[in-house]
């Protein structure tokens, strides 16, 4: 295969991930829930967990260069094929379901130019987002090489007004802003209350950190995916702090809560002018086409590697002429297709959309640092004087922070991510039947009673109405 990708590259797909929609809503998102303490508290606990999340994913990529399918291989080399599955289907969920997300907010910012995009049940919302993501899709089918490309150049276009709304935030900071109401108003409950609540938030903003370690098959060097990592995220977290706690510190928290998505444009807007919210606006449309662009290939690439490796129907494994996994490619931006529909239909916002999205991925990064702690442990991979002590210290925080956001997630979230899971069950049992594998071991019925008593729980929320 001659579509390979370098350092560069892969540092891009991994910004440009996690640079997409939510680095131009953090600040409101944030200011609903929580007050500075909360934040400060929330952006911390992140910040230790996603470094500690990224240096696994360093040393998985230094110790297993052979598993080249990432996030779906770690759990599948370290805890069978069923639990594989299920971090290739929790992985492809959230990656097109952000997609759905990033569509949405795509047509928010462009309602500010063209008044027809705004209101709910819009069906020129439908047919605009339909287009773009089917756009994406033919750009896709080129192959990966050209596809960094395009990423890489729209990466860079993003950072511009990124760091021009920067500047302008730190000639407006006024530090009374910060230290009002920085406990939280009393509707917010406690700390650890405000504290949970925000940590689907700060979670959301940074899925793709992964991004290099899932399309590692196709680097130039392996040695590149975890560099990549690591620089991808230490930038990316410098940028949402600063983007978060300079926000809150130039616009009043009873200003910045009336704000409609995008919240930086907004808040350019409240402090330069109308020029301002263009600017920033332009930025998030360049922004999101190419989170769109990140996000097809990651979303493609996981059910491509998992069918390669008999886990996944065969057919995703089918290649076009350019080595993109084009059936793949196709049934993932259906899938979006599908969903868009549904949030047409239904008036889904961005904001429950990511919520759902940001849950699904939970199980696949708990595993995959759970798998780092049991090889640490275990010492595979390393030579007979390398010790592994602190690459045991980061899997076991990485793997705390996992367990900490399934406890801060909404339950209700949970539940109709159960239903998502639950379908997977049939794709996994066909293809099992395809490649003549046994389908359930007994421990395997164990989380298949667990997921369907999920889904259940799940169909009630929506039966009843609870979910809105």
């Amino acid at each position: 295969m001659t579509n390979k990708i370098g350092l560069f590259s892969l540092i891009a797909i991994i910004v440009g991930s996690m640079i997409g929609g939510g680095a131009f809503s953090l600040a409101t998102d944030m200011a609903r829930h929580a007050g500075l303490v909360a934040i400060l508290l929330a952006w911390l606990i992140t910040g230790i967990g996603m470094v500690c999340l990224a240096l696994v994913y360093q040393n998985l990529s230094r110790l297993k260069p052979e598993l080249s399918g990432g996030i779906y291989s770690y759990a599948r080399a370290g805890f069978g094929r069923f639990i594989g599955f299920n971090s290739a289907w929790g992985y492809w969920l959230s990656a097109f379901l952000g997609n759905v997300a990033y569509a949405l907010l795509l047509f928010d910012a462009l309602s500010f130019f063209f008044p027809i995009f705004s209101g709910e049940h819009n069906v020129y919302v439908l047919m605009g987002a339909s287009m773009i993501v089917w756009t994406v899709h033919a750009i896709a089918l080129k192959g990966i090489q050209q596809a960094a490309i395009i990423n890489t150049i729209t990466t860079i276009a993003r950072l511009v007004p990124i760091f021009a709304g920067i500047v302008i935030l730190i000639f407006s900071f006024h530090w009374n802003q910060l230290s009002f109401n920085a406990w939280g108003t009393s509707d917010m409950g406690s700390i650890l209350k405000q504290l949970t609540r925000t940590m689907m938030v700060t979670l959301w903003v940074f899925i793709g950190i992964e991004g290099a370690v899932v399309i590692s098959g196709r680097a130039k060097k392996a040695s590149d995916v975890g560099k990549a990592t690591v620089i991808g995220l230490l930038f990316t977290l410098f940028i949402y702090v600063f983007l978060n706690v300079f926000t809150l510190a130039a616009v009043p928290r009873e200003v910045l809560m009336q704000f409609d998505n995008p919240t930086l444009a907004y808040a350019l807007e409240y402090l330069v002018g109308s020029w301002g919210a263009w600017f920033i606006n332009i930025g998030l449309c360049i922004a999101l086409f190419g989170a769109l662009l990140s996000w097809t290939l990651l979303a493609s690439e996981t059910p491509y590697i998992a069918a390669k490796d008999g886990v996944m129907p065969k057919f995703f494994a089918k290649e076009n002429m350019h080595n993109a996994p084009s059936v793949s490619l196709w049934i993932t931006n259906s899938a979006i297709q599908a969903f868009l529909l549904i949030s047409y239909l239904f008036s889904s916002t961005y904001y429950m959309i990511y919520l759902i999205a940001t849950v699904a991925i939970l199980p696949p990064y708990l595993l995959s640092s759970l798998y780092a702690f049991k090889i640490a442990l275990k010492k595979e991979g390393y030579g007979a004087q390398e010790s592994s002590k602190r690459d045991l210290i980061l899997a076991l925080i990485a793997s705390v922070y996992g367990l900490w956001l399934l406890y801060a997630a909404n339950l209700k979230l949970l539940l109709l991510c159960g239903i998502l899971y639950f379908v997977g069950l049939f794709v996994y049992g066909y293809a099992s039947k395809q490649n003549q594998h046994t389908c359930f071991t007994p421990l395997d019925r164990l989380w298949v009673a667990i997921i369907s008593l999920a889904a259940l729980g799940g169909v009630w929320l929506l039966w009843s109405k609870a979910i809105q």
